[in-house]
C-alpha cells in the first residue's frame, strides 16, 4: 500500500512538473518576434484630412517585438517594439505594452481577439489598466499601451511640457497604430480581429489613430470627443491645465488652433467606419463636455445604437466600466464570428 501511495505521489508529481514545464516553454517571455507595419491609409479627397494624414503616416518597414517579464501576476509580459516616429529620446522611443492576456478555467492562455487599450492622461495610468485586466477577465488579450513619457517610458527626472506636445501626440498616434502590428506578431493572438479602446485622453489618440486606415477591426471610445481647440480653449481640469501648459510655450490664438489641427479626431472621423465605431460618452461630463461628443458622433455617421450616453460625469463614469467592458467585449467576439463565418467554405 504504502508502494502504491509513493508512486501515485510521484505520478501527480510528474505530471504538474511537465506541465509546468510545458507551459514555461510556451512562455513568450524573453523571445523575439519579428513584425511588419500594415499601415495602408485609404485614399483622401477632403483637403484638410489629407494634410493631417500626411503628417500622422510614416514608411511602413519590418521590426522586431520582444516580451520582457511583467511587473504584475496578471501580466503575461511586457511587450516592447521601437517607435515609428522616434524622439530621439532612446528611453521614450521603445514602446511598451503591459500584456494582459485571455486565459482558460486552468489558467492557460488562450487563443482570443485581443483590444490595444490607450490610456488616460494620469500617469499612473489606473483607468488603462482597470479597462485592461476587465477586459482579460473576460477572455480577450489586452495589451496596455504606454504612450510617449509615460511608465517605463519615461527619463529619470524628466517631464514634458507644452513644446513637446505636437511631438508626443503625433509619436503616440503611431505608437497605437504601430501596437497592432505588433500584437499581431504574437502567439495566441487573433490577427485578424484587433480592436483598438481609448479612455480620455486616450479616447482622442485612438480615434485619430483609427482615423489613419482600417487596422483596427473595431473602435471603442469611452467620455471622448472631437474638437480639441474648443476643449482646450473653454475647459475646465484636465482641459484648463492643459491650455496653461501650452500658453507658456507660447500656443495662444491661431497658433493653438494649428497645433490642434494636426491632430483633431474630427479631420479623420469620417474615415472610421460608422458600423465598425462606438462612443461612450457622460450626459454631465465637464472635461470632454457632450457637445464634443455629439461633434464626434455626427462626424463619424454614428447611429444611435453606438453611441451610448452615461448618466454620469468625466469622474463617476468609471461606475460603469464593468457593463461598458462587457458591451464593447460582446461586439469585439461577434466580429470574430462575422469572420469566421465570411472564411467559411
Amino acid at each position: 500500500m504504502p508502494i502504491t501511495v509513493t508512486f501515485r505521489a510521484s505520478l501527480i508529481v510528474c505530471c504538474l512538473f511537465a506541465a509546468v514545464s510545458s507551459r514555461a516553454a510556451e512562455s513568450p517571455v524573453g523571445k523575439t518576434f519579428s513584425a511588419n507595419d500594415t499601415l495602408a491609409p485609404q485614399a483622401e479627397e477632403n483637403v484638410e484630412a489629407k494634410i493631417c494624414l500626411d503628417g500622422l503616416i510614416w514608411q511602413p518597414a519590418p521590426f522586431e517585438v520582444t516580451v520582457e517579464a511583467g511587473t504584475d501576476s496578471a501580466m503575461e509580459g511586457l511587450v516592447r517594439f521601437p517607435s515609428a516616429k522616434p524622439s530621439g529620446i532612446e528611453i521614450n522611443d521603445r514602446v511598451a505594452m503591459e500584456w494582459y492576456p485571455a486565459r482558460d478555467k486552468n489558467w492557460a492562455v488562450i487563443d482570443a481577439p485581443a483590444i490595444v487599450v490607450v490610456h488616460e492622461s494620469g500617469s499612473k495610468m489606473e483607468v488603462g489598466r482597470l479597462f485592461a485586466k476587465a477586459f482579460h477577465a473576460q477572455g480577450v488579450h489586452a495589451f496596455l499601451i504606454q504612450l510617449p513619457f509615460y511608465g517605463v517610458r519615461r527619463p529619470m527626472g524628466m517631464r514634458p511640457d507644452g513644446r513637446h506636445f505636437e511631438a508626443t501626440m503625433k509619436q503616440g498616434i503611431a505608437d497605437v497604430r504601430r501596437a497592432r502590428d505588433a500584437v499581431a506578431a504574437l502567439p495566441r493572438v487573433d490577427g485578424k480581429n484587433i480592436a483598438v479602446q481609448g479612455t480620455s485622453l486616450g479616447g482622442f489618440v485612438a480615434s485619430t489613430t483609427a482615423g489613419l486606415d482600417r487596422g483596427f477591426a473595431s473602435v471603442h471610445l469611452m467620455v471622448s470627443g472631437g474638437d480639441l481647440h474648443g476643449l482646450v480653449t473653454n475647459g475646465q481640469r484636465e482641459a484648463g491645465q492643459l491650455r496653461d501648459m501650452l500658453a507658456e510655450a507660447g500656443y495662444t490664438g491661431d497658433k493653438l488652433r494649428t497645433l490642434f489641427d494636426q491632430v483633431e479626431p474630427l479631420r479623420l472621423a469620417h474615415r472610421l467606419g460608422a458600423e465598425r465605431t462606438w462612443l461612450y460618452s457622460a450626459t454631465r461630463d465637464q472635461v470632454v463636455p457632450p457637445q464634443h461628443s455629439l461633434k464626434l458622433a455626427e462626424a463619424a455617421q454614428l447611429a444611435e445604437d453606438h453611441h451610448t450616453r452615461l448618466w454620469a460625469d468625466h469622474y463617476t463614469g468609471i461606475l460603469y466600466v464593468p457593463s461598458v467592458v462587457t458591451s464593447i467585449v460582446k461586439h469585439v467576439k461577434a466580429t470574430s464570428k462575422m469572420s469566421e463565418a465570411s472564411r467559411a467554405p
